[in-house]
């Protein structure tokens, strides 16, 4: 099992930046492919960003690409994503995710956070 504690949201104005962080605790870390997705009102869940186990290979949605930023720091069992040139539609509750499979964290990831409110106005 893994719990995962998300924190760092807020209201920012547009072109701001913001720094999520997500505490892992419960199996080792460093096995498991760590993710971020957001949910807007009214609107599907939707894949962020990733980061694989070695820290070293990340995946970013074609939205968010030279905005974001995902990280992990295995000595402290987190992993962060920073958020600058944030614009209103960036808008979301976010939410952070792990899973084993490199492959599966992207789309259905087998654990989540509860989820930390990012606000964006213009």
């Amino acid at each position: 099992q893994v719990e995962l504690v998300e924190s760092g949201g807020g209201l920012v104005q547009s072109g701001g930046s913001l720094r999520l962080s997500c505490a892992a605790s419960g199996r080792i870390f460093s096995s498991y492919a760590m993710g971020w997705f957001r949910q807007a009102p009214g609107k599907e869940r939707e894949f962020v960003a990733a980061i694989w186990r070695n820290g070293r290979s990340t995946y970013y949605a074609d939205t968010v690409k030279g905005r974001f930023a995902i990280s992990r720091d295995i000595a402290k069992n987190t992993v962060y994503l920073q958020m600058n040139s944030l614009k209103p539609e960036d808008t979301a509750v976010y939410y952070c995710a792990a899973d084993k499979a490199v492959a599966v964290v992207t789309t259905r990831p087998d654990y989540w956070g509860q989820g930390t409110q990012v606000t964006v106005s213009s």
